[in-house]
């Protein structure tokens, strides 16, 4: 698979989402059978895997998905490129605890969890608006220089929040919500990170499904741990609304021999060279599909013309690539599971 770089890391221009594996999707699959499926990835070609403390905290418990990931990559640690994130919240700075001795308990545990010694890349996943960004990024510096992470990276913020923990200790990536039916950070996050080597990390890049043309308006999403049932986009309404968007990735899809999913990620692709898209399943077949999308390549008519067709559009539903702990869409789940 070809490369990319984000910040000083290289990795495969297509990642692995783990969380599925654990938690988002509903009921999940066999350890075993994750643990085939992250091998098969490795196998194709990947070799960025990206996973977070809290994912398994809803059926299992937090660092659940970090341990199935950890077992898994065991064999090839080495050769991947390992991303994980924490939280952190005020109470943990209580009776006098540093900044770095509260984000050193995550990383120490994220780390057992993941049976390494080093992260590759370590994200702050949501800022909390309680909590001072800037002497967090100064902790990552540390870190950075005890050869603790090798990198690290924010979630879901705009570019002044960005450039201002730029400033204090280089960034290497963002991850941001980002698809054909998500584009905000086009506006600003783009233009900041290429200017700066900062890598987009792109998750949600099929639109929680909607992309692949397998969902529709009567689909019926997992009672317990499915996040699909909050996605705006995923709303039936706007399952039918957006329906022009889907009929031209199926147009490209016939045009190019390709999968609905592999044209809207081939798009990402062809579009910025510091995006990796990390799509995400529990299902062995999608992950390898979704890999083959490096396959696929757009001539520049093809994209100019793809562009134009999607740009024509009106998307409904919107979730944004802006969150903090306080406005998280996982706390518009919470309230309604």
């Amino acid at each position: 698979m070809k490369k990319r770089m984000i910040g000083n890391l290289e990795v495969s221009e297509i990642g692995t989402g783990c969380m599925g594996f654990s938690h988002g999707y509903g009921k999940i699959p066999e350890e075993s059978y994750s643990i085939e499926a992250i091998h098969k990835a490795y196998e194709a070609g990947c070799t960025f895997f990206d996973t977070a403390e809290v994912y398994g905290d809803v059926l299992y418990y937090p660092g659940h998905n970090e341990q199935l990931v950890g077992k898994a990559v065991a064999d090839f640690r080495k050769d991947i490129v390992l991303a994980t994130k924490f939280h952190l919240h005020p109470e943990e700075l209580a009776n006098g605890t540093s900044m770095y001795d509260a984000i050193c308990r995550h990383l120490e545990k994220s780390m057992k969890n993941l049976n390494t010694d080093y992260i590759d890349l370590y994200y702050l996943h949501r800022i909390n608006e309680q909590v001072s960004f800037e002497e967090i990024a100064k902790v990552m510096g540390l870190f950075i220089k005890k050869g603790i992470i090798r990198a690290w990276g924010l979630s879901q913020v705009d570019a002044d929040t960005l450039a201002k923990a730029h400033a204090i200790t280089p960034v290497a990536a963002v991850q941001s919500l980002y698809s054909m039916l998500e584009r905000d950070c086009e506006k600003e996050i783009f233009p900041y990170c290429q200017q700066h080597n900062i890598g987009v990390v792109a998750f949600s890049p099929i639109a929680s499904g909607f992309l692949s043309g397998k969902i529709n308006a009567d689909t019926q999403f997992e009672a317990v741990d499915d996040v699909r049932k909050f996605v705006p986009q995923l709303k039936r309404e706007n399952i039918i609304a957006n329906q022009p968007i889907l009929d031209i990735v199926t147009e490209y899809a016939e045009k190019k021999h390709a999968t609905h999913a592999q044209i809207s990620l081939a798009w990402m692709l062809h579009k910025y060279p510091n995006v990796v898209p990390i799509p995400g399943s529990k299902n062995q077949e999608r992950i390898l599909e979704n890999l083959g999308a490096t396959d696929v390549e757009l001539t520049d008519e093809e994209f100019a013309a793809l562009e134009s067709a999607l740009d024509a559009c009106t998307i409904y539903g919107h979730r944004g690539s802006v969150e903090t702990e306080q406005t998280d869409f996982r706390q518009n789940w919470k309230k309604n599971s």
